[in-house]
């Protein structure tokens, strides 16, 4: 029988995603991996950087399951959630501006951020990051960071000369993080500034990072070079995170909806 999904195409930042809601669309039966690597593909599919799947929850509002260009599952997404929760805000038309999303991270309490009455952004608690040490690898020293995701930060001081189409997925790959892991190559402008270039495990270089721009700003602070709160420049634009007096890590960014479509498929 011909599929035919709906779906809704949202971006924070350039990290650009398709959602579906499975409220309102059957995928029982559908191979998941399998139509996330082509619905992704931006040659013969729709094109993103991720799959957002919007499901129930017994223990939240919502359920947020992420699935990577390559069909692996993602525990979380800074961007990928920021735009879930603007989603399902409008769509169900909430009351509230917290919104309880359950994920393979644990359940995280995005806010919507109103000015004069509009949407103008979505601040996440991102949790507790965790130090988990660190290691040398083609050269670099990286710092390992778990935002409920793996993260490998370095800094450098010329982000251009990274040959990160290279680089990255070596790191990626290597034997010392047995799930794979996003790296971050981060130049510190000042002490309330930083620029990233990330790659993405399982998608590869993307315009922004949600949780890497968290782990970077971790990284920097337990190394001395920045305070508790800083902007983050990333190709697709800037974020703000602040690593609050109780641990956790707020995330400001935008979040919008690009477009509706439907997929058909035999």
């Amino acid at each position: 029988m011909p599929l035919t999904i709906n779906f809704t195409k949202t971006q924070g930042l350039g990290n650009d995603f398709i959602l579906i809601d499975t409220r309102r669309e059957k995928l029982d039966g559908i191979d998941l991996k399998r139509l996330a690597i082509d619905l992704c593909d931006r040659h013969f599919g729709i094109g993103a950087d991720g799959l957002l799947l919007v499901w129930p929850s017994s223990k939240a509002h919502y359920r947020m399951q992420v699935i990577n260009p390559d069909g692996s599952e993602a525990e979380m997404c800074g961007n990928g959630i920021r735009c879930f929760a603007r989603y399902v805000y409008e769509t169900d038309k909430l009351s509230e501006e917290v919104i309880s999303v359950e994920t393979l991270a644990g359940t995280l309490l995005p806010a919507i951020i109103k000015e004069n009455g509009l949407i103008s952004g979505v601040e996440v608690d991102m949790g507790q990051p965790k130090n988990e040490g660190p290691v040398t690898l083609n050269g670099f020293q990286f710092q390992k960071i778990s935002m409920g995701n793996p993260h490998a930060v370095t800094f450098v001081e010329n982000l251009t000369e990274i040959d990160l189409a290279n680089v990255g997925p070596e790191i990626e790959n290597d034997p010392h993080f047995p799930n794979r892991t996003n790296v971050e190559f981060v130049k510190v402008i000042s002490n309330k500034e930083i620029e990233v270039r990330v790659w993405e495990r399982g998608a590869g270089e993307t315009l922004a990072c949600g949780t890497g721009a968290c782990a970077a700003l971790a990284a920097a602070n337990l190394a001395g070079k920045t305070g508790r709160r800083a902007i983050i420049r990333l190709p697709g634009g800037n974020l703000d995170i602040e690593w609050g007096e109780d641990n956790h890590l707020l995330m400001r960014g935008p979040a919008e909806k690009v477009f509706e479509g439907s997929y058909s498929r035999e």
